[in-house]
């Protein structure tokens, strides 16, 4: 069995609009032929669904850095409701060891509590009514950093607090003991489960993508300005000549002509 598990953004959605159009023949071969697509971001529930439902996907997914994984009513011995499997922290404990590392680390910084939905769209340059899915944050809080001269100081302060940090395309997060990997980790483990033996590619594009693509068979790295920072995590990823969703649909059609 074949697997596909994506990032979104700067990956499967482009960077700056958030197009995927570039990836449809990849999207619909792999519909074709049957072959899941796992959505791993960092995104919240709400905004992943609204992507799922457009690109019209309908496998497991996971969201906010790996904060929970999402199982669709009667898939991997999901009941009728489906499954939720948490492995993140509670939101309010993210944002309040957030402000308490900022005040001691005298690292001033601004995260999506402190905006508005009006801002977050700005930031983002998404419209109104997705920046509002994005607001609904349950398992990370995306920040960025006001005085990047302390910001050392600020990820020693989380650290010592018993929280994490990572880095996507945008922003900083904040995060428990979970990340993207240990979610990958869990589906992948229900997967093999249940239909035994899986062939995965992993296709990312952030520092947040690291861990879950050293788990996967095919590692392809979305190029971007970080890859080559990628490159040196993760030196067996295949690098894909184009950005964003081009990227993605070449390194998709490339794996199936490999096996040609």
């Amino acid at each position: 069995m074949k697997l596909v598990i994506s990032d979104l953004d700067g990956t499967l959605l482009d960077h700056d609009t958030y197009a995927w159009s570039d990836a449809a023949e990849a999207l619909d071969l792999l519909k074709a032929k049957a072959v899941p697509v796992i959505l791993c971001t960092s995104k919240t529930a709400a905004e992943t669904r609204d992507w799922r439902l457009q690109m019209g996907l309908d496998h497991p997914y996971v969201v906010e850095n790996g904060g929970a994984a999402f199982i669709p009513p009667g898939q991997l011995g999901a009941g009728e409701s489906g499954q939720v499997v948490v492995l993140g922290t509670p939101y309010r404990a993210l944002v309040e060891a957030l402000k308490a590392a900022s005040l001691e680390s005298g690292c001033r910084v601004e995260g999506f509590s402190d905006w508005s939905v009006e801002r977050v769209a700005e930031v983002c340059e998404m419209p109104l009514e997705r920046a509002a899915l994005a607001k609904h944050r349950e398992y990370d809080e995306p920040f960025v950093v006001v005085d990047a001269a302390r910001e050392r100081q600020l990820i020693q302060a989380i650290g010592a607090r018993g929280f994490r940090t990572t880095r996507g395309g945008r922003f900083h997060h904040i995060l428990g003991e979970n990340d993207k990997a240990a979610a990958v980790r869990r589906l992948l483990e229900l997967y093999r489960a249940h239909y035994g033996p899986v062939e995965t590619i992993g296709l990312g594009d952030g520092l947040n993508d690291v861990e879950f693509l050293k788990l996967v068979d095919h590692p392809v790295l979305i190029r971007s300005p970080r890859v080559e920072t990628l490159r040196a995590a993760v030196p067996n990823g295949r690098v894909t000549a184009k950005t964003g969703p081009a990227g993605w649909n070449e390194a998709i059609l490339e794996w199936f002509a490999d096996e040609a």
